[in-house]
C-alpha cells in the first residue's frame, strides 16, 4: 500500500556506507530535523549519480535537513558511489529490500523487454516529527532536488 502525506514513515536501521547503523527514528530524534528518504535502483548507473549529484549541490540550501539515499547495493560499493561524487550524505544498504518493500517501492520494473523486480524510484520528504510530508512514487532523477528544496519552501 502506497505512503502517503499524514502516514508515519516506517522506521529503519539499515548500515551506511562506512558500515555503520543509520536508524531512521534516532536520526530524527537526535537531530529534531526533517529527513528526505530517497531509493534510488543501483549505485553510479546514470540516473542514480545524476540524482544523487543534484542532492549533493542543493546542500547548502537545505538548512538542517537530513539526505538519506536508500539502495539495495552493499556498503562497499556505496562508499565507492559517495568517494566518487563526493556525495557526503548517508547511503543506505537495502540488501534484502525489506524497507523498500515498507515504503512500497519494490515492484516490477521491465528493461529492454524483460521483466524484473527492483527498486521503483521515489522519494519522502519526512518531518521532523516522523510524519510523511510528501511522497513521490516514480520520481525522475532530475525532479528529487526540485522537491525538496519545494516541500522545504512549503514547510519552513
Amino acid at each position: 500500500m502506497s505512503l502517503k502525506a499524514g502516514d508515519k514513515a516506517p522506521d529503519f536501521t539499515l548500515l551506511d556506507q562506512n558500515g555503520e547503523p543509520f536508524s531512521l527514528s534516532k536520526s530524527l530524534k537526535q537531530r529534531k530535523a526533517a529527513h528526505l528518504v530517497y531509493f534510488y535502483p543501483k549505485a553510479d548507473t546514470p540516473g542514480c549519480t545524476a540524482q544523487a549529484c543534484g542532492l549533493r549541490d542543493i546542500a547548502p540550501d537545505l538548512g538542517g535537513t537530513v539526505v538519506v539515499g536508500i539502495s539495495p547495493d552493499p556498503p562497499a560499493k556505496q562508499a565507492k558511489f559517495d568517494q566518487k561524487y563526493g556525495l557526503g550524505f548517508p547511503l543506505l544498504a537495502d540488501e534484502d529490500h525489506s524497507v523498500a518493500e515498507a515504503y512500497d517501492v519494490w515492484g516490477e520494473r521491465s528493461m529492454y523487454g524483460k521483466k524484473y523486480m527492483g527498486i521503483i524510484r521515489s522519494a519522502f520528504f519526512v518531518d521532523a516529527s516522523g510524519k510523511i510530508a510528501e511522497a513521490r512514487y516514480k520520481i525522475s532523477p532530475k525532479d528529487t532536488a526540485p522537491l525538496l528544496l519545494d516541500a522545504l519552501g512549503r514547510s519552513g
